[in-house]
């Protein structure tokens, strides 16, 4: 048991039971650092975070690897969402120092608190290019103790913290904004935008809405049109939640087919803003539906009691029937699993409308998790299907219809992914924004009535103005 067990983060006390000697952010740690001479390890996540946990699986709960951190290191562990702050800083330093950035985020400072090197997620050995974990960790307790090394050390995270400063302190340009700056922003989103899948840029792919927002600000018949393409692609894709609605947080490929099956609060209010005001703009019925789902599925697995909003569901769950957890566990099917349910003829008509195989529908796999299953997508039009099966359209919906009803029910027995319940004051208003939007477009009570609960929940609190985090009276 190390020092998390009395914190309240999901994401802290994921860790509590690690035999790394795990430290909250504070000055109790920053000391013990000082008095023992020993560089910190900031270690920064969040607790439905797939990386995370698989960083903690490989090295964090390995006896032999905590027992290398603990002789090198003073660890501090701190969630992301908590301490947004502490998160935006040595975010920054990891972009700065290896051009990219991502949770887990795994930072090395000095004792008062400098960055001198860092990255994302590291195996426990090395591979893929990468360095393991424990050999870096006991590089970095090597060179700290080497007295010429730890000056280099030292003068390098002074500069790294001078440029961190200088970034943060920029302001931004005052002035008109004039109309050619907002061609120039086009410009560069058009030059990346892929006209064959949808998106921005290669794989991973995120669904990006501030982009989307521009673009219908922008509002040409070009930038309306890579809007509503991308927004169709992704809620054709694995990336979109088929049964139960919502998006998760991005998709490894890019087809949007293999998502890191992640729900993100903040991901699903914007995205459904999103999609609303497409649909406004072009007035395609598919792109409102989506947003329906997307914002019943928040009302009805994101929602308090009380009304607000909780922060996430996880990538990975207990696999049905196993011992273990595995990414998508929870929303993945084999095709006798679909047969058994809806029969062979209903089941060969979802099948083929939904890209389900034999031996599954995953063509990228890295960690193994996804053999013979298949991560629902529509790949074939309800007409596609009529042709293929020889029957109408209508008996090919109604098939459709009753088999997302019949996997939903099934599907919702299983083990769910963990729940991260932090309450977030930005993130809920998102929300809110979202179901006034909802109810402005689609006309529907429910969407200002949660939205209405959500805020009088919130007005009834007492929140911390730095973290966002929420506190009862």
């Amino acid at each position: 048991m190390n020092a998390l067990k009395n914190e309240k983060s999901p994401y802290l006390l994921q860790h509590a039971e690690n035999p790394v000697d795990w430290h909250p952010w504070g000055e109790e740690a920053f000391k013990k650092a000082r008095d023992e001479n020993k560089p910190i390890l900031l270690s920064i996540g969040y607790s439905t975070c797939h990386w995370c946990h698989v960083m903690e699986d490989e090295s964090f709960s390995n006896p032999e690897i905590a027992k290398v951190m603990n002789e090198n290191l003073v660890s501090i562990k701190v969630d992301r969402e908590e301490r947004p702050d502490i998160d935006k800083i040595y975010m920054t330093a990891v972009q700065m120092m290896t051009g990219q950035g991502g949770w887990p985020l795994n930072v090395f400072l000095t004792p008062d608190l400098k960055p001198f090197y860092g990255g994302t997620y590291f195996p426990p050995e090395n591979r893929w290019g990468r360095v393991g974990w424990a050999e870096l960790v006991g590089k970095v307790g090597q060179t700290w103790r080497d007295p010429q090394e730890s000056i280099k050390i030292r003068t390098s995270a002074d500069d790294i913290t001078s440029q961190i400063g200088s970034f943060m302190a920029g302001r931004a340009q005052e002035g008109e904004l004039k109309a050619a700056l907002l061609r120039e922003g086009f410009k560069a989103l058009q030059a990346d935008y892929d006209s064959v899948l949808g998106g921005f840029g290669g794989a991973p792919k995120f669904p990006m809405p501030v982009n989307h927002n521009f673009l219908l600000s922008y509002g040409t018949p070009e930038a309306l049109e890579m809007v509503q393409a991308t927004l169709r692609a992704m809620a054709r894709g694995g990336i979109y939640d088929q049964l139960g609605g919502g998006f998760s947080r991005y998709s490894t490929d890019e087809k949007w087919h293999v998502p890191h099956f992640e729900k993100m609060l903040y991901d699903n209010s914007q995205l459904a803003s999103v999609y609303l005001d497409a649909y406004v703009a072009g007035g395609d019925e598919f792109l409102a539906k989506t947003a329906r789902e997307t914002l019943d599925y928040c009302l009805r697995d994101m929602t308090s009691p009380e009304g607000a909003f909780y922060s996430a569901e996880d990538a990975d769950s207990p696999v049905p029937g196993g011992d273990h957890k595995s990414e998508g566990a929870f929303y993945l099917w084999t095709k006798k699993e679909i047969l058994g349910l809806l029969g062979s003829e209903n089941g060969e008509i979802f099948s083929y409308v939904y890209g389900v195989q034999d031996h599954g529908n995953a063509e990228s796999d890295p960690q193994g998790e996804f053999a013979d299953k298949n991560i629902l997508f529509l790949a074939r039009s309800v007409e596609q299907a009529a042709a293929e099966f020889k029957t109408s359209d209508e008996r090919v919906s109604a098939a459709l219809e009753s088999g997302r009803a019949m996997l939903l029910r099934t599907r919702s027995q299983r083990p769910r992914p963990h729940l991260d319940d932090k309450i977030l004051t930005g993130w809920n208003g998102l929300m809110i924004s979202a179901l006034a939007r909802g109810w402005q477009v689609l006309a529907d009570p429910k969407y200002l009535d949660a939205a209405r609960k959500a805020a009088r929940f919130l007005s009834a609190e007492l929140f911390d103005a730095k973290t966002g985090r929420l506190y009862r009276r």
